[in-house]
């Protein structure tokens, strides 16, 4: 059937920032809506990139930037992976399709990028603590501005919202929390009659009536006052569901329908107009929406590969090696089928560390606690202290966030807790915010810990299967995100003598002493080292806390220069050969030791390959560094 109705003119060319947006009428909006949430899906079909979460906020992207004087207003995103539609509606759409390359768009918020991301984030639950921050500033210096934070019902999960929330009062009505709800966990059934209760709770005549009650109840009696309280608050939970926040200090409104603008703009209008607060509104999304492909998969195309955007296909990923997050899996359904003692824990992260294969087969055993790293870390010392042998499953960068915990609640104790490090060193598009430079400085630090780190898929196997039989206490394996190197996995998995190295090939006069996944460039630098009449040993390490001290002390006494490496921050394998040398005196006999590790900055984002060139840690920096080690500034000479 085709229409009268003349051609739409297209709005979103029209709308490049904030202030144009807040110029249309509000019969333009939907409008508005729809070709936002088709150019985030064309950028990200050339880019690849989170896209099931972008789209399931359109529509409250454009109302926020409608109702609020942003940036003025601080609006901060939560995580940020769903902020592509924001970044095209604030400058940044012309440099869209640049997101999670080199030299283009942070896939997250960043300062630095724009005014309109006031605050960076990549990991979950921050906003509301850094709202709250804004929020106070403006407060204490008088600056009428709003500070609105926008959360997704799976980072609730983590206490530190909770605890943000618990000191939320301080700021009053400047802080307003959007409660992003895309998995219907919180939420009643959203319709109309929760839309026109929304709206009347959130009317300045019901805050106004409602203040005046206050005040008259107060005046009369404070048995009354605290009674008409009480009443309000079980008449308006039992209507919509906000009990919980009301107890923590927030005025609750919701649940509105998230992709219904009619409903969005006056309510958010109310909301930024009133003089009660702080608040929360309840706002009731679907992940993927507008876009059938994204809709109809189980994970709403949360990440993806390039993809078709006619069909929703996406890019054919080449058949290779196996990722190392599943080798890993594997390879410990394997021991816990043979011991029922091991439990795998995650951080909703079921799928990134690729337990959810171990969940199909063992599911009794298997733990995803949400986003609650510290509660994972913690809840696994218990598992280890009654006997369990726990395996603790979380990304490098994740891991950070329960520092304290593996300090005090494992490493002190001496607890076995095993913890499965994925996403070690520099990881790609996702940049800075999800890099594991960390973790062998802040594990191989602590006394009691054991910290492997696997050269190569097979090795991961050996070392999953020695962690699993380790009982003397805490042990680490990091491993990197992506696919293996090629070699063939082994039939039995080996225990690894613990603190103990292995030697791949023997050289005289340079030795090579790598740590993880950086000895396939170590061999191809031995080569070139070797084609130069530079006889070169190279050593994969595998512990870097116990250090083979035996094997340390033996290369760097019998060769004329030794070079560490390693995909990590200064601190880690190379400060331990160093303080070896220093403590036995070998630094005092002219021994010419260079460690190779990465920089001292956050880099952003780029293909890992290029990451690892741009930090020095390939083989032709490899090869770079024994040359100025050895004072052959000619190298064309040698």
């Amino acid at each position: 059937m085709t229409s009268n109705e003349p051609p739409q003119t297209p709005l979103l060319d029209t709308v490049g920032m904030p202030d144009a947006l807040r110029r249309l009428q509000p019969e333009q909006l939907r409008q508005l809506a729809d070709e936002l949430r088709a150019e985030t899906i064309s950028a990200v079909g050339v880019t690849g990139g989170h896209l099931g979460s972008g789209l399931g906020v359109v529509e409250l992207t454009v109302a926020l930037h409608y109702v609020f004087e942003t940036p003025h207003d601080r609006l901060i995103w939560d995580v940020g992976h769903q902020v592509y539609p924001h970044k095209i509606l604030t400058g940044r759409r012309d440099r869209i399709r640049t997101l999670r390359q080199g030299g283009g768009l942070s896939g997250f918020t960043k300062r630095g990028e724009s005014e309109y991301d006031p605050f960076g984030a990549a990991h979950s639950s921050t906003s509301i603590s850094a709202a709250l921050g804004f929020a106070v500033a403006s407060k204490l210096s008088d600056t009428p501005r709003k500070a609105i934070a926008v959360i997704g019902d799976g980072a609730m999960s983590a206490g530190m919202a909770y605890e943000a929330m618990n000191n939320a009062s301080t700021a009053g009505n400047r802080l307003v929390v959007i409660l992003n709800d895309n998995d219907m966990s919180i939420a009643p059934p959203v319709g109309g009659l929760s839309a026109h209760l929304a709206r009347l709770i959130s009317s300045s005549e019901y805050l106004g009536f409602r203040n005046l009650a206050k005040r008259l109840t107060k005046k009369v009696s404070r048995r009354l006052s605290a009674a008409a309280g009480k009443a309000e608050e079980f008449a308006r939970g039992m209507a919509t569901g906000g009990t919980l926040f009301e107890e923590l200090g927030f005025y609750y409104v919701g649940p509105v329908d998230g992709h219904n603008l009619d409903h969005l703009i006056p309510i958010l209008e109310n909301v930024r107009d009133a003089e009660e607060g702080p608040i929360l509104v309840h706002v009731v999304t679907r992940k993927g929406k507008g876009y059938a492909p994204a809709e109809n998969a189980a994970d709403k195309y949360h990440g993806v590969q390039k993809f078709d955007v006619i069909t929703g296909i996406q890019a054919n990923v080449p058949p290779g090696p196996p990722a190392y997050q599943n080798v890993f899996a594997d390879q410990l359904i394997r021991d816990a089928t043979r011991d029922p003692t091991i439990v795998a824990i995650t951080a909703a992260m079921p799928s990134g560390t690729g337990l959810d294969r171990f969940a199909k087969v063992h599911p009794e055993r298997f733990f995803d606690v949400g986003i609650a790293e510290q509660h994972a870390v913690t809840f696994a010392a218990g598992l280890a202290a009654q006997g369990m042998r726990p395996f603790c499953a979380i990304y490098s960068t994740f891991l950070q966030r329960a520092y304290d915990q593996v300090v005090h609640d494992v490493a002190i104790q001496n607890l076995p807790v095993r913890f499965a490090i994925d996403r070690a060193g520099l990881v790609g598009a996702d940049g800075a915010t999800h890099a594991g430079s960390f973790d062998v400085t802040y594990l191989a630090t602590l006394p009691n810990f054991v910290v492997m780190a696997a050269a190569d898929e097979a090795e991961l196997v050996h070392m999953t299967h020695t962690a699993a039989l380790h009982d003397d206490g805490p042990i680490a394996v990091r491993y990197p995100r992506g696919r293996g190197v090629g070699v063939p996995l082994p039939k039995v998995p080996e225990r690894l003598e613990i603190g103990k190295g292995r030697v791949l090939r023997t050289g005289r006069k340079v030795a090579i002493l790598s740590l993880g996944t950086r000895l396939a460039e170590a061999l191809k630098a031995a080569d070139e080292l070797d084609a130069r009449g530079l006889s070169t040993t190279v050593a994969d390490m595998r512990f870097a806390k116990p250090l083979d001290e035996e094997l340390t002390r033996r290369l760097l006494t019998t060769h004329e220069v030794a070079i560490t490496i390693e995909e990590g921050a200064i601190g880690g394998f190379g400060a331990h050969v160093l303080t070896l040398a220093s403590d036995t005196g070998l630094i005092d006999a002219g021994l010419k030791l260079r460690t190779m590790r990465l920089p001292d900055l956050f880099q952003d984002q780029d293909k890992p390959e290029l990451q690892y060139t741009q930090a020095g840690l390939d083989a032709e920096h490899i090869v770079d560094s024994v040359l100025k080690a050895l004072r052959y500034n000619d190298v064309s000479a040698v």
